[in-house]
């Protein structure tokens, strides 16, 4: 249980961390305004896109006959691509953040895995760090940078676990190398 909440609390201060010293993410109100133009003319004020409405489209009017706008307004497909403008840079500093820090941490928990809850609560927590850096610039990025990245941490992973395997197994528990010439 100590190693769970150890990695449940390694998640929160290290994201919460990331969000309180980098700063805000681009805010959706910031971009979309909340408002539906019902004209043309709002529409175009807006930087939106109209759209006439087809007599198919119409739903029935019941009596008396109310007349309204004769079409809508797409307000969001201009801001929304105003809105990921804004987000790239910003998941693409968290994720490089949240990569090194992570393993930073995973490093931390090899290192202190002598008391196996805590590194493995640290390690864990490194691990979700990882995912949430990589999760948020993820949809940024394209093919050949997602399987570099997934290579590069794969590599990095596996020589810090046989890095610290061989060092744990020889110096923490008191075992001796095999080129020791002590015979005691």
């Amino acid at each position: 249980m100590l190693g769970i909440a150890i990695f449940i609390l390694t998640i929160f201060v290290g994201i919460y961390g990331i969000n309180t010293f980098y700063g805000k993410a681009p805010q959706y109100n910031d971009y979309c305004p909340n408002l539906q133009p019902q004209n043309p003319v709002d529409c175009a004020k807006a930087n939106g896109t109209w759209s006439n409405y087809t007599d198919e489209q119409r739903a029935p009017a019941a009596k008396p006959v109310i007349v309204g706008p004769s079409g809508s307004c797409d307000i969001y497909t201009y801001c929304q691509k105003q809105l990921e403008n804004a987000e790239k840079p910003y998941y693409k500093g968290i994720f490089m953040i949240a990569i090194p820090l992570g393993i930073i941490i995973i490093a931390l928990g090899l290192l202190i895995f002598h008391l196996e809850a805590v590194g493995l609560g640290l390690m864990s927590g490194g691990v979700a760090i990882i995912i949430y850096g990589a999760g948020s610039y993820w949809r940024f990025a394209d093919d050949v940078v997602k399987f570099v990245l997934s290579l590069i941490g794969l590599v990095i992973v596996i020589v810090m676990a046989y890095y610290f395997n061989k060092k744990l197994n020889w110096k923490l528990f008191g075992k001796k190398n095999k080129n020791s010439t002590d015979k005691s």
